[in-house]
């Protein structure tokens, strides 16, 4: 292979964000928590790329979208060590990577159904105890539950 023959394994986008590193396991995982089967928008989705870091990864190229903190939140249940690039003008402006909140507001479901949350019209409120283990507890009924087994509102 010589120096001019490499190129980008997914199209570059001139504006909007790139979701990047996202294991490969997870990326439909991600696709489906975003709604992204919904979006009017041009999406490029890259899987089981090759990845220095994690082996195998996912990539998804949202053009003209730019997330709210929630939808980042979304993702960070899922995909915790996933990195966000806004991208303006081919370039990008902006690197963060996404993390697990200490608090979940509205974001998942409590699995009680005793809770006040699934029988009154208000959000859900979670604190996370254990961020390595992936442990929940809810504000109201102080049940606690795995974020592997949540349900992502």
């Amino acid at each position: 292979m010589t120096d001019n023959s490499k190129e980008l394994q997914v199209a570059a986008i001139e504006n909007g964000t790139v979701i990047d590193h996202i294991p490969s396991e997870k990326l439909f995982s991600v696709v489906s928590i975003l709604k992204l089967a919904q979006m009017p928008n041009n999406i490029t989705i890259g899987f089981n790329l090759e990845s220095k870091k994690i082996g195998k990864k996912g990539i998804i190229k949202i053009a003209g979208k730019f997330f709210a903190e929630d939808e980042l939140n979304k993702i960070a249940l899922v995909a915790p060590h996933a990195h966000i690039n806004i991208i303006r003008n081919y370039e990008i402006v902006e690197k963060k990577s996404i993390m697990l909140p200490h608090e979940l507001i509205g974001i998942v479901r409590c699995n009680n159904p005793k809770c006040i949350t699934n029988n009154e019209p208000m959000k859900t409120h979670f604190t996370v105890v254990d961020e390595n283990a992936g442990l929940l507890k809810c504000h109201y009924c102080e049940k606690e539950q795995n974020k592997k087994d949540v349900e992502i509102l």
